[in-house]
């Protein structure tokens, strides 16, 4: 039985200021620089299997996005503009900026995956690397939007609604967002659990959804009139014992349009790949950054 890395030892814990928001950061000085994203509803934390592999190598950033975890929740808006990807994606250049890099990897998982995507769309000269974790682009799921799709992630659309995803979650936060230790580590539990009995943490959450039904996928949109497309190398990987394929078919002719400089491949994993099958993700990931 393969022996558990330690908790991120070794990497710094903090919370930086940005013009926009504050984000709890850890980190780790190393090498190369690669910015790790995470998705809904986890934390940074859920890269902890992960991180400290690519740290053998690489200086390794892993930040709570604006409105998870512990990091500072946007304001509210009717157009949700505070919540965009546009928005995280700036957090994060300025954040690698703070930190000294100014060019960087970039991997993001689920909804994180839609900043790094927005990252390499809006900020061409910074990302080095890119690479997608069981994502299409927002543009592309919503205009392939059928019954299978809405029966399969019908919460893309029940989160779009005022007030009742929250309340939802909120009334039994354990049962709607289902979670272990030992599938996920202790710590990483722990770390998740708070985030999803938090009520800001849990609107933050929800905020990043209802942007995406709308200005997120205004700017995608906006980018394919215009005929931008990323200009680093990308990776796209899915987990196989999700649905990504089940919807799409062929993952990478979903983003051969977006990406010219594109490879990827289904990873043996649910969708929580980082947690799953970390080992098979770093093998991945060191291969694609090297």
């Amino acid at each position: 039985m393969p022996i558990e890395p330690s908790f991120f030892e070794d990497f710094q814990l903090e919370f930086i200021e940005l013009p926009e928001a504050r984000l709890r950061v850890r980190h780790y000085r190393s090498g190369p620089p690669v910015l790790l994203l995470h998705g809904h509803p986890r934390t940074h934390t859920t890269w902890w299997r992960v991180a400290p592999k690519l740290a053998l190598t690489h200086t390794v950033v892993c930040p709570d996005l604006r409105g998870f975890g512990q990091s500072s929740k946007p304001l509210d808006t009717p157009d949700h503009r505070h919540s965009s990807k546009r928005a995280k994606a700036a957090d994060c250049v300025a954040l690698m900026r703070q930190l000294g890099f100014e060019r960087f990897a970039v991997v993001g998982h689920d909804r994180g995956s839609y900043t790094a995507f927005r990252m390499a769309m809006d900020f061409p000269d910074v990302i080095s690397k890119l690479v997608i974790l069981d994502g299409v682009p927002i543009l592309e799921a919503l205009e392939r939007c059928d019954a299978r799709f809405a029966t399969a992630w019908w919460h893309w659309f029940f989160f779009a609604q005022p007030e009742k995803p929250e309340r939802a979650i909120l009334a039994d936060s354990d049962r709607w967002y289902l979670g272990s230790p030992e599938r996920m580590g202790a710590e990483n539990h722990s770390d998740f659990r708070l985030a999803t009995r938090d009520p800001d943490t849990v609107h933050g959450m929800i905020e990043d959804y209802r942007a995406g039904l709308g200005i997120d996928r205004q700017h995608d949109a906006a980018d394919r009139a215009a005929g931008r497309t990323i200009q680093c190398p990308t990776m796209v990987l899915w987990s196989l014992r999700d649905d990504l394929e089940q919807l799409y078919g062929d993952v990478l002719a979903i983003w051969r349009p977006w990406a010219p400089n594109l490879s990827g491949y289904g990873i043996e994993s649910g969708h929580h790949m980082a947690e799953e099958a970390p080992d098979a993700l770093a093998e991945a990931l060191l291969r694609f950054l090297a």
